[in-house]
């Protein structure tokens, strides 16, 4: 099932042995189009601290309550390797926090996460002592690719003929964590009008521009089938879309 990413922002965090904060943000992969971390804001426990959490560790999210049960302590958490989020985070710092946590890494298998497809098989693996030194000791070998789904939201959607508005949410997979959908709000363009495209069909991000280039023309989005953002996304909407656009689905 596929959920509103924003619809996830300040839900609570809860580990084994109680809260550690809300979810303020998300990292994803650019190039995987994948969450690779929640954002944990740990208000007056640690002093308003960020911490990444790998889904990896999350074990259910009880989408009632609003709650993210994850598999580590407080005491985990709050000793874990202190990152700096105002700067991009690095693949060493990635490293040294799986080492950490004794995470296996995701980078470098043929599957979304590692060699598969759901960071719960992940979470079934373990890292011995040897492998988690050397897992330290590791020296990166090319740049990481974590954006900030927070800083990504206003980007300028630009199709092959013209500008059509700006993002405003993902459309986040249950299990998997990939991103699968960006909604745009098109009120400069369509006034009250959002529309949902797919991130495969994406030409390019120019990051320093903060626009994101759609292999898509303005007239076809303009009479693409219409999007509820307030419904949930079926999947006979999504076959849908597809077919209009004539795209091959990613299921």
């Amino acid at each position: 099932m596929l959920r509103y990413m924003k619809t996830l922002e300040d839900y609570s965090i809860h580990a084994v042995d109680g809260e550690i904060g809300s979810v303020e943000d998300f990292y994803f992969d650019d190039e995987r189009w994948v969450v690779r971390y929640l954002v944990a804001n740990t208000g007056g426990w640690l002093s308003g601290r960020l911490v990444l959490i790998s889904p990896i560790s999350v074990e259910k999210v009880n989408w009632v309550d609003r709650m993210v049960h994850v598999n580590l302590t407080k005491e985990q958490v709050e000793r874990s390797p202190d990152i700096d989020l105002r700067k991009p985070v690095s693949r060493q710092e990635e490293t040294r926090l799986h080492a950490y946590y004794t995470w296996p890494v995701y980078w470098g298998g043929i599957g979304m996460w590692g060699g598969g497809m759901y960071p719960a098989a992940l979470a079934t693996e373990t890292i011995d002592e040897d492998v988690r030194r050397r897992l330290e000791e590791q020296k990166p070998d090319r740049d990481t690719h974590l954006r900030s789904a927070r800083e990504v939201t206003g980007y300028h959607i630009q199709s092959r003929d013209d500008g059509i508005g700006h993002l405003e949410d993902f459309a986040v997979e249950d299990g998997t964590w990939a991103l699968r959908y960006f909604i745009v709000d098109t009120r400069n363009w369509l006034p009250g009008k959002k529309v949902i495209l797919s991130v495969r069909w994406i030409e390019k991000v120019v990051w320093e521009e903060a626009k994101v280039h759609v292999d898509l023309t303005t007239e076809g989005v303009k009479n693409a089938p219409e999007f509820n953002p307030h419904s949930p996304i079926e999947r006979t909407y999504e076959t849908r879309l597809h077919e209009y656009y004539d795209r091959p689905p990613y299921w």
